[in-house]
């Protein structure tokens, strides 16, 4: 069915309103009536639905639309419908939410020709009453949304997705059209392969969004960080990814405490609440969405202008896709996302106990995104690469490694290393096993295979592994290697590779980004703003000086009284009440009293002197929830409870647990553990433990106290007994 190409447009302004196509929108529909099946790579915003939606409407019969998500098709139905006021049948959605009078119309309307477009989640096509239904109609084609959701190696496997080939050939053939936002050519392959669309024409966009800024952030005091940068962005739509049902619950609360319109979403809430919240966000009644990946995934809102992932997703198509939800008009479109390892060393544990296979997939996967994340190259650069598309621009202007870059390095002779003795060892190894044999790692894996003899075992030792796995990261950026995926991530040589083993040449190379779990996270990164250090380079020294004249007047070392960290937050904050002190990070109101009258004057006469422009943003009020822990905990303790029982009662390791007594007591409240250091902790290492704090250290740093305390003492050890002195003298 070929269509003349004035007339498409006519239709396409006649039912959309729109006066011309976008990218390749009319190549794609004129191959679909031709009865072609079509494979279309499309970034989110791109416009896929249109090329599925117009041929539906000019073609005879019905398309069948499989989609994912009942939300999703909720949207979609209302879309077409309102373009087709006069025809509501026109477009109808089957799943699970339809009760039996909605069934039999939507039946009425497909029997007698009137609908053109019917959605159906995957599960709902595989019902016997369904298939029988689906027989009766003619079929004009199939097309398969989110199609991503067909690979094992996608990021929303969905096992359903894998039946949808043998069904459609029981309903009766008819063109395929399979659409994603995401694929990269692995995930393209078995998309494919599955729907049995081999020789489908392919269509693919370019995955480059010029007009989204990225920027990974470390995880560190992250409420306080993206409390600002909401109050930095008021007024505009934003998403927040979570990856837990109670985190989600837990930021939609905060946000709404500290003034932001905030609802949750994730998979949890009954379905008339999802709806309610995502209408409400769609209809701009509230500002942010704080999600699970339930979220998202076809909503067609073009001007949420930020998207920040509170933890890392599972992979880099995941994380593509998300972030791909802002900007979708072409405008501003911010994508902030924390980081931090232990997050993937938890998503690492819960892929425990699935078959060996599955874990080898989603470890590949998680390891992309560590990457990624740790990576100093431009985020455009890996980003695409990853989804096989080069991207060759020098800077791209709008990430936070091309605004602010390290320095680089000339890499040709540790490419050159990589590259032989990757070569060496007949391709047949992950990236983790060369960079162990490069930085000399001697473990159990290395000795198995006899390397820790290779003539290579520890060349690169001073370096560390970090560093050599930037080296081959980036070999892989350059194509001097390719993973083979289909083998777990085993290394391979391209010939670019050994082109460039035959006549090595210089080649610029950075290393890693550190991130480091503690350290302080400075003011917000802005593309074109410049960025200064982490607090008033005047007032910081002034109260350190401060703190010391004080600590000699009393008698304590200086942390006890305020760690660096406080000062530092004081410095960035200027608080000038007592009510702004004890926000400061490792205050409290037991501190703010006890000690806070000294800085407080400090700052307000420094304020005043030198016409300081204070953020509004500083005070951020924290939810019943956590007030609650903190009451439990100093009721435990009070109670002499052991602290593994009260740990277990909130679902915390030990490790948690201390940090929040920390924190308890640091913010100037009293918590005596003596009870249970009594337990644990030898008498002779407690005295020891203690005269250190008390005499010898000159801050509170557990990695100092461990290095001068030496072997004999746990980490665990010197942490009890730090809170001990902490609470003692300090407060």
């Amino acid at each position: 069915m070929q269509i003349n190409s004035d007339f498409l447009h006519q239709e396409l302004k006649r039912f959309f309103g729109f006066g011309s196509f976008k990218g390749q929108q009319e190549e794609i529909i004129q191959n679909l009536l031709l009865g072609n099946d079509a494979f279309v790579l499309m970034p989110t915003g791109g416009g896929k639905s249109l090329c599925y939606q117009l041929p539906a409407l000019l073609m005879e019969g019905t398309a069948i639309i499989i989609s994912p998500l009942i939300a999703l098709m909720k949207n979609q139905v209302d879309a077409i419908r309102g373009f087709m006021i006069e025809k509501e049948g026109i477009a109808h959605f089957l799943n699970s939410s339809l009760n039996k009078s909605q069934l039999q119309e939507v039946r009425d309307d497909l029997l007698s020709g009137t609908t053109k477009l019917l959605y159906v989640a995957p599960e709902s096509l595989t019902k016997e009453e369904n298939i029988a239904l689906l027989k009766q109609i003619k079929v004009s084609f199939y097309a398969v949304d989110e199609a991503h959701c067909i690979s094992e190696w996608g990021h929303d496997f969905r096992p359903e997705y894998r039946r949808i080939n043998p069904i459609v050939n029981e309903i009766g053939k008819a063109p395929v059209i399979a659409l994603t936002a995401t694929a990269t050519p692995k995930v393209q392959s078995d998309i494919q392969k599955n729907l049995g669309m081999s020789h489908a024409k392919v269509y693919k966009s370019s995955f480059n969004r010029p007009n989204l800024y990225y920027e990974i952030r470390p995880k560190v005091n992250i409420d306080k960080e993206i409390i600002k940068f909401l109050k930095n962005n008021q007024g505009k739509s934003g998403i927040i990814y979570c990856l837990s049902r109670k985190k989600v619950e837990e930021i939609a609360e905060l946000l709404n405490v500290n003034g932001v319109k905030a609802l949750p979403y994730h998979a949890g809430l009954d379905g008339g609440t999802r709806a309610a919240n995502q209408d409400k966000f769609l209809m701009e009644e509230v500002d942010v969405i704080v999600a699970t990946i339930a979220f998202g995934m076809g909503i067609d809102k073009p001007d949420v202008r930020f998207v920040i992932h509170y933890d890392m997703p599972k992979s880099l198509e995941g994380y593509y896709q998300e972030t791909g939800r802002s900007g979708r008009d072409g405008g501003e479109g911010q994508c902030v996302a924390f980081y931090s390892y232990k997050d993937i060393q938890k998503l690492e544990k819960f892929m425990q106990g699935k078959p060996i296979a599955e874990q080898e997939v989603g470890r590949q996967l998680l390891l992309e995104t560590v990457a990624y994340a740790e990576s100093s190259l431009c985020r455009r650069t890996v980003l695409l690469n990853y989804f096989g598309e080069s991207y060759t621009t020098d800077n791209c202007g709008s990430c936070d490694n091309c605004l602010f870059p390290k320095k680089q390095f000339d890499g040709k002779d540790e490419v050159a290393v990589v590259l032989d003795l990757v070569a060496g060892m007949k391709e047949q190894f992950k990236a983790e096993h060369v960079v162990n044999i490069l930085a000399g790692v001697n473990n159990s894996l290395i000795k198995s295979y006899n390397h820790h003899n290779h003539e290579l075992f520890g060349i690169g030792i001073s370096k560390g592994t970090k560093f050599w796995m930037a080296v081959i990261r980036q070999c892989i950026i350059h194509k001097f290697l390719e993973k083979e995926i289909e083998r777990y991530g085993l290394l391979a040589i391209t010939k670019a590779g050994r082109d460039f083993l035959e006549n090595p040449q210089t080649i610029m190379l950075t290393e890693d980004r550190e991130f480091n779990d503690m350290e302080e996270v400075d003011e917000i990164i802005m593309p074109g703003v410049r960025h200064g250090g982490a607090g008033d380079a005047s007032l910081l020294p002034m109260l350190k000086d401060l703190r010391l004249s004080i600590s000699k007047r009393i008698n304590l070392p200086p942390f006890v009284i305020f760690n660096d960290t406080s000062l530092e937050d004081m410095s960035i904050h200027y608080p000038v009440s007592f009510d702004e002190l004890k926000n400061c990070q490792g205050v409290g109101e037991g501190k703010a009293k006890r000690y806070g009258k000294d800085f407080i004057e400090l700052i307000s006469k420094y304020v005043e002197e030198n016409d300081i422009q204070r953020p509004s943003d500083l005070v951020v009020k924290s939810i019943a929830n956590k007030s609650l822990n903190k009451v439990y905990i100093i009721t435990s303790v009070d109670r002499k409870l052991p602290l593994e029982d009260i740990a277990e009662s909130k679902g915390m390791e030990i490790n948690e647990l201390l940090t929040e007594i920390e924190a308890i007591v640091n913010s100037g409240t009293r918590l005596n553990i003596d009870y249970y250091i009594r337990q644990t902790v030898d008498d002779d290492k407690v005295d020891d433990i203690y005269e250190y704090f008390k005499t010898e250290a000159s801050t509170d740093s557990l990695k100092e106290a461990a290095d001068e305390l030496g072997r004999g003492y746990t980490e665990e050890e010197i942490r009890l007994v730090r809170i001990k002195f902490m609470s003692e003298m300090g407060n």
